[in-house]
């Protein structure tokens, strides 16, 4: 056994994921411990597999090699499936069976930033699993074996998996953009073997992200996109953050359509096969989605944000679709119950394409409501969390109909609030949502006065 031990910065050990700045906060001095303290976790329970890919960041090469290097100092068979997007990862460690699979990724965060993101036989690692690792890499107590680095190409596997399930003979004219992540080329090779005409934007990887951020939650990150969509006379556009597991869509007017809206769609679908199964969405989303899923005979689930936390759920209650505010969308319905923005993409374009109805008019069926987008606002890490606790110990002491699965969710006759913190930001999450403007004030005045009252001073929730 070896006995050097390591200590990570507590920073960057996340609900869902191991993420820093480099150079900063993470090294590869901790992809050689993650390697290390994965390797034995793995090798000690489930098998000998492992399976890991990267993004197209600066620094996700030297972390690549770290990690494949000291999971092979662990016994394990390394898989290592190269540049591709997360869902890939999941894909192969899937179908190949693997005990454990990581992907070198910062996601959606900004360039100086890199992470893992981890799955142990299959199922998600996060919380306290992710949060047991400093006790491991503090005790340096590593599996030590001889295993081996195979050069795995998983990719075409992957991206012709997903167009199996595009079974419409009908095409649409499609502006695709990976926002120079590393989706560009899962994205051209889709787009090349399904119908339509489609037209590539940002597809080329570049970890510098020069044409916008590629986090398509933001919508001055979709400006490029619908310009296209406008110019070209597109059906509509899709966008994906940097990995691969996050969707941005805009309609045929140019249009953003959100994760709860999306998922509203999708619903319709899903619902058509599995009447009465459960349909989960995560507690930032619309009251709408949750009105939509009950009406189509569907039984809404209301979750606590988190990818990892949706997909333990979808398990717990066998649904066949989730989904997120921030663009995370699982099928189990056909697919293997992981978030993949690519699928999510083909999904949607093939319903569009058999429906014959464009997404505007699918969007504009649904109720109308007017509501503050998601809105983050910055706050020092260790006063996030005793904020929420500050604002619930206030409300306990009212006669207020809360929702406290995840921070709190308010419910008035205007309509709801949310306050939580974020799990992968020093931030708070804002959004309210009501039927009309007077409402909608009303109830950001609310969110003003509990964020007074926890010394958080702003004159306005739109204020960032």
């Amino acid at each position: 056994m070896l006995n050097n031990g390591h200590y990570f910065d507590p920073s960057i050990l996340r609900e869902y994921d191991i993420r820093g700045i480099v150079g900063r906060s993470l090294s590869p001095a901790d992809a050689l411990a993650l390697g290390r303290s994965m390797g034995t976790i793995a090798a000690g329970n489930c098998g000998r597999i492992a399976v890991v890919g990267y993004d197209g960041r600066i620094s996700s090469p030297v972390l690549e090699e770290e990690l494949c290097r000291c999971f092979a100092s662990c016994w394990l068979y390394v898989l290592r499936i190269g540049l591709v997007p997360t869902p890939c990862v999941y894909f192969a460690a899937k179908t190949l069976n693997a005990a454990v699979g990581i992907m070198i990724t910062g996601s959606h965060n900004p360039p100086e930033y890199n992470g893992f993101k981890i799955i142990l036989d299959n199922a998600p690692f996060y919380g306290d699993d992710i949060r047991n690792l400093q006790d491991l890499a503090n005790k340096g107590s590593w599996a030590k074996g001889n295993g081996c680095i195979i050069d795995v190409d998983c990719l075409e596997s992957y991206v012709m998996r997903m167009v199996d399930d595009y079974n419409s003979n009908n095409g649409l004219k499609v502006a695709w953009d990976a926002g120079n992540g590393v989706a560009g080329p899962a994205m051209m090779m889709v787009a090349g073997n399904i119908p339509g005409e489609h037209i590539m934007m940002n597809e080329e990887i570049d970890g510098s992200f020069p044409a916008h951020h590629p986090d398509p939650t933001v919508e001055e990150n979709l400006q490029q996109l619908k310009d296209v969509i406008l110019s070209e006379k597109c059906d509509l556009g899709v966008a994906f953050d940097g990995d691969g597991d996050r969707i941005g869509v805009v309609d045929d007017k140019g249009r953003v359509i959100w994760g709860d809206q999306l998922l509203a769609i999708y619903a319709r679908e899903v619902l058509q096969k599995h009447q009465g199964a459960h349909i989960l969405a995560d507690v930032k989303a619309s009251q709408i989605l949750f009105d939509e899923v009950e009406r189509l005979g569907g039984i809404p689930i209301m979750c606590p944000t988190g990818h990892s936390i949706i997909k333990s759920k979808m398990a717990e209650y066998d649904a066949p679709l989730a989904g997120e505010m921030s663009g995370h969308i699982f099928f189990a319905d056909h697919y293997f119950v992981y978030d993949d923005a690519i699928y999510a993409a083909i999904r949607l374009i093939n319903y569009l394409a058999d429906g014959g109805k464009k997404l505007s008019d699918l969007c504009d069926e649904l109720p109308q409501m007017v509501n503050t987008p998601e809105i983050r606002i910055e706050v020092p890490e260790i006063r996030k969390f005793e904020i929420i606790e500050e604002i619930k110990a206030r409300l306990d002491a009212t006669d207020a109909v809360v929702n406290k699965i995840d921070g709190v969710r308010v419910l008035q006759d205007e309509g709801w609030w949310l306050i939580r913190a974020s799990n992968t930001q020093n931030a708070l999450v804002l959004r309210c949502e009501a039927s009309n403007k007077n409402d909608l004030d009303i109830l950001c005045a609310r969110v003003l006065e509990e964020l007074q009252a926890s010394e958080i001073n702003m004159t306005s929730i739109f204020e960032n």
